[in-house]
């Protein structure tokens, strides 16, 4: 009987606990990643101080919190992507359980880390911008990052699969995705404000939709306008795993079963 999912994804989540001891300690983690977030916040939202139209700071103080967690999860198409630098990769094809779901789980310290790294812009840099929250809106709040985190590493996840045949490309897809994210979704300024062909495409993208629904939760803004835009953010972001699966299965896993080799995928 091969593994289920379940046990692949459970496998790699074990994987990402030792992967992450052996990136960070406590303390690079909280004064070297936490703090490098926490100062392109303070650097992005300082500028809002600079423009001359009223809610500007509180706007981009929200966008670039939110958007911290995204840089922590787009992690994930390097770390795929040594799969195969480290010679893992063939051994994982040649398996007979479906290695997809083994990348899915060993790349997991990614949202987690961008999680913590977000909760702690959010509550811990917001109020001094205006940014503050009632007890009744944290819960959601906190949802609303996770869902960002969980949504944003299925689109790496994507990625990754797409530039695993030609890893020295990992850094660049990565760091090109989270900033267009950070340009098109609504991040420093409203989705409209690009062309409708932007916008159409970024609907795609589930921070776009999770960056919605926060700004009515610190708006106060109806329950239909907080959780109307969950829907597509969820929706999205299953559309972007299920590509990462039937993708990795098309260009590597079943030609190179085919093959006997990954030198095809070169």
């Amino acid at each position: 009987m091969y593994p289920s999912p379940f046990h692949l994804v459970r496998y790699g989540v074990l994987n990402a606990v030792a992967d992450f001891k052996a990136t960070y300690t406590w303390r690079s983690w909280s004064f070297g990643w936490l703090g490098r977030m926490l100062a392109q916040v303070l650097f992005f939202t300082g500028l809002g101080g600079m423009l001359d139209h009223p809610g500007a700071v509180r706007y981009l103080a929200l966008g670039n919190a939110l958007m911290t967690c995204v840089v922590d999860t787009m992690a994930v198409v390097a770390t795929t992507s040594g799969e195969r630098r480290a010679g893992t990769l063939s051994l994982l094809v040649a398996s007979p359980a479906d290695p997809m779901w083994v990348f899915a789980g060993r790349s997991l310290h990614w949202p987690v880390s961008g999680f913590a790294t977000a909760s702690v812009a959010l509550f811990g840099l917001g109020p001094f911008f205006g940014v503050t929250w009632a007890a009744a809106q944290v819960p959601l709040v906190l949802l609303l990052i996770a869902l960002t985190a969980l949504g944003t590493y299925c689109v790496g996840l994507f990625l990754a699969v797409l530039v695993i045949n030609v890893p020295r490309l990992r850094n660049v897809v990565s760091n090109c995705a989270y900033l267009a994210m950070m340009a098109f979704c609504g991040v420093q300024v409203p989705v409209d404000f690009w062309p409708r062909a932007v916008g159409a495409v970024v609907q795609a993208v589930p921070l776009t939709h999770t960056l919605r629904a926060l700004r009515a939760v610190s708006d106060n803004r109806p329950a239909a306008e907080v959780f109307g835009p969950v829907v597509p953010a969820v929706l999205t972001a299953g559309c972007w795993l299920l590509a990462a699966v039937v993708t990795f299965r098309w260009l590597v896993a079943v030609p190179a079963r085919r093959a006997g080799t990954l030198d095809l995928s070169y």
